[in-house]
């Protein structure tokens, strides 16, 4: 069983540990327990219940009169609004939930509606990209397993490959070709797939290499695909050299017309610290601009 403090429930819940306060003492909403330090937590019951009481409370629910329910029955009332439409905030506390339970059918239920509701795209950066940032800290102070990890990439990732299935596959040969591929070592595969389906979508043809690739068979692939870019994602510290000098070399023995690359590792540079070739994209806006400044520039030489 994991143990929050309040700040960790502030963050996960969108509440205020001051609010939460006044909702402990005013209507014993929470219970927290005590170490033997004397040191309060709460545990998961305690975090799954307030990301209920959080949505109904967001939909207008008062506050006294969902205190006065136990939390099987805030439970059931939250199961109501999942079958209508939900904003935001409201999605990302179910999958939280979800992942804490470890209840596949409510994870797959909450990401099947976002997707119905807002659109694929939408849906992963409105919905999925919070929901993974907002549960970063979680993995931070170890209060998430690597089974909660893999619970939820795994259901996620099923619903990125579908997503990418249903793309046509370009087939002329004007389409610029883009290799997608982890690094040796780099195992987090979400952010590089949302990157395929992108590149895909805007008419891109894509080569997917997928997780942990060797730059030797990286080299041999480029060789034979012959793409005019590189994506690539940084996430982890796995690399047997600095990040400077991979992309150096990544940009020196792949012959390719710029090698586009993001990630957590990436956080501290600016773009003039890259290497000759290398593109540093920061957040999925300027990934975006990137496809469409290529799009553009490929209609261009087209009418020329």
């Amino acid at each position: 069983m994991a143990y929050y403090s309040i700040k960790e429930l502030e963050h996960l819940s969108g509440i205020k540990a001051h609010t939460l306060r006044i909702w402990e003492q005013r209507y014993n909403l929470l219970q927290p327990k005590r170490t033997d330090t004397n040191i309060r937590y709460y545990d998961d019951a305690d975090l799954k219940n307030l990301l209920n009481v959080a949505l109904l409370y967001q939909e207008g629910y008062k506050i006294s009169k969902i205190a006065q329910l136990p939390p099987t029955e805030i439970a059931q009332e939250v199961m109501k609004l999942t079958d209508t439409d939900l904003g935001q905030e409201q999605f990302i506390n179910q999958l939280i939930v979800a992942m804490v339970e470890l209840d596949e059918v409510l994870f797959e239920r909450v990401l099947h509606r976002a997707i119905l509701q807002l659109g694929f795209p939408v849906s992963v950066r409105q919905v999925v990209y919070p929901f993974l940032y907002k549960i970063g800290m979680l993995w931070q102070t170890a209060n998430i397993t690597p089974a909660h990890e893999h619970f939820m990439s795994q259901l996620i990732r099923q619903k990125m490959l579908v997503a990418i299935d249903g793309l046509p596959i370009p087939s002329g040969k004007k389409s610029p070709r883009v290799i997608l591929f982890l690094p040796e070592g780099e195992l987090h595969e979400l952010s590089l797939l949302f990157a395929h389906y992108l590149l895909r979508s805007a008419g891109f043809s894509t080569l997917y290499l997928g997780q942990h690739l060797p730059l030797a068979d990286l080299v041999r692939a480029a060789q034979q695909y012959q793409p005019a870019y590189l994506f690539s994602v940084l996430t982890t510290p796995v690399l047997k050299v600095s990040v400077l000098e991979y992309l150096k070399q990544l940009s020196e023995e792949v012959s390719a017309q710029e090698v586009l690359v993001c990630g957590a590792q990436l956080n501290s540079y600016a773009q003039e610290d890259m290497p000759a070739k290398v593109v540093l994209s920061k957040s999925l806006d300027a990934l975006e601009l990137w496809i469409q400044k290529v799009s553009e520039a490929k209609i261009e030489a087209e009418l020329l």
